[in-house]
């Protein structure tokens, strides 16, 4: 199967896109994706990469195409809009030229930010003559609302049209949460809609045999790792860190970079905590030997109807690691983590219940710790394993093939 994947997002940035790339190739398929510079999360373009580049790259058996963007800059909502417009019109213009004369049987658009991304897919499916499946990562427009980026009810409501228009233009919808089927459905008219969850990384499932990029302090060490941005509940983590202060051995160690870095780093200064540790970003084939020193993984998110729908992509690389998690969050995440048996659950902005699971945890023996670790790893083999949703997706794709064939016929 030839398949184009489009996205915004690739690598070297850190996107789960890179671990299904891979998996589909692994799979037998012959994999091309076109793509922007990488510039996220840091807000510049890499280095060895231009924002005006047009060029093609390999990565083992990959195709990479990649077209101009505006990068997203920092702290500027302007630059964020340009940086996702720009690829828009930059795929759907260069797009069509890079991939001249090539045929694809199926167009997968990764979705993790603007729906709008999946325009340029839509354009290219229909030049191509090949069916477009989108895989919504983020409902919208609730999650301009969640982030704060429009809260005009006008403007949702415009947005909302174009999601629906967009919606109805693919020949099918994948989505990552169970939630998000019922408010996709009621948006996608005749357009099928079917659940097809994120793979863990490929990295994280592997045995950490490498030596750590990052050493963490002895004592109970409580790993964040991801985005620090806004929907992460930061703030919660920083009160529950406050209210464990008189905890010597308790580190709350934060991996990542983002949005609101820079505030994290103030407020611990100004609140004096010691025991908040902020490493920075590391690779992805980094993180399973600092996972492995870890005793307990965290994973955070908001309060907020939207929120509870979503399965922040990190469960799945902290259920493979095989350590305890503990889950400050509502919704769909607490679920999987509480089905699994792979830790503790509290309240979203919570920092009460947050400190208090961490307590909990740390009062546990040894053994009881490895069990909660082994049980999420047990069920991460059985519905995260990447070569299991790599063959789910295929046969995603081969539905969205026989339904645009049945689409033509009549």
């Amino acid at each position: 199967m030839r398949v184009l994947i489009v996205g915004q997002y690739f690598w070297p940035e850190s996107f789960r896109i890179n671990e299904i790339a891979q998996s589909l190739v692994d799979a037998g398929c012959r994999v091309s994706v076109l793509t922007g510079p990488p510039n996220y999360p840091t807000g510049t373009v890499f280095k060895g990469y231009s924002a005006a580049c047009m060029r093609i790259e390999r990565k083992g058996e990959l195709s990479i195409y990649r077209v101009p963007l505006v990068p997203r800059g920092k702290a500027s909502a302007l630059r964020l809009a340009l940086n996702y417009l720009t690829f828009v019109l930059s795929a759907s213009v260069f797009g069509p030229w890079l991939l001249r004369r090539q045929h694809f049987d199926a167009v997968l658009v990764y979705a993790p930010g603007p729906i709008l991304q999946s325009l340029p897919g839509v354009w290219l499916a229909f030049l191509k003559r090949a069916p477009v499946s989108t895989w919504i990562q983020d409902l919208w427009p609730e999650s301009l609302q969640v982030t704060g980026f429009i809260n005009s009810r006008w403007a949702l409501r415009m947005v909302a049209y174009v999601v629906e228009w967009i919606y109805r233009r693919n020949d099918l919808l994948l989505v990552q949460s169970k939630s998000f089927l019922e408010p996709v459905k009621a948006m996608a008219g005749d357009t099928p809609v079917v659940y097809c969850p994120n793979p863990g990384e490929l990295s994280a499932s592997g045995v950490a045999t490498q030596v750590p990029a990052f050493h963490l302090k002895p004592g109970f060490n409580v790993v964040f790792a991801g985005n620090l941005g806004t929907v992460q509940a930061l703030d919660t983590i920083i009160d529950a860190a406050e209210r464990t202060r008189d905890q010597h051995d308790i580190w709350w160690v934060l991996i990542g970079d983002g949005s609101r870095s820079e505030w994290v780093g103030e407020e611990v200064r100004r609140r004096g905590l010691l025991q908040v540790v902020l490493p920075g970003r590391f690779p992805p084939e980094s993180m399973p030997p600092i996972f492995q020193q870890a005793s307990a993984l965290l994973v955070t998110l908001v309060r907020n109807p939207a929120m509870t729908r979503t399965i922040p992509s990190k469960v799945q690389a902290y259920l493979a690691a095989g350590k305890p998690i503990i889950a400050a969050l509502d919704g769909e995440g607490a679920r999987i983590v509480a089905e699994a048996g792979a830790g503790v659950i509290c309240a979203a902005e919570d920092a009460r219940a947050l400190s208090a699971a961490v307590l909990y945890l740390k009062r546990l023996s040894q053994h009881e710790l490895a069990c909660l670790g082994e049980a999420g790893r047990v069920y991460y083999r059985q519905h995260f394993d990447s070569d299991l949703l790599a063959r789910r997706l295929m046969d995603c794709l081969k539905v969205a093939i026989s339904v645009s064939h049945r689409a033509e016929k009549t």
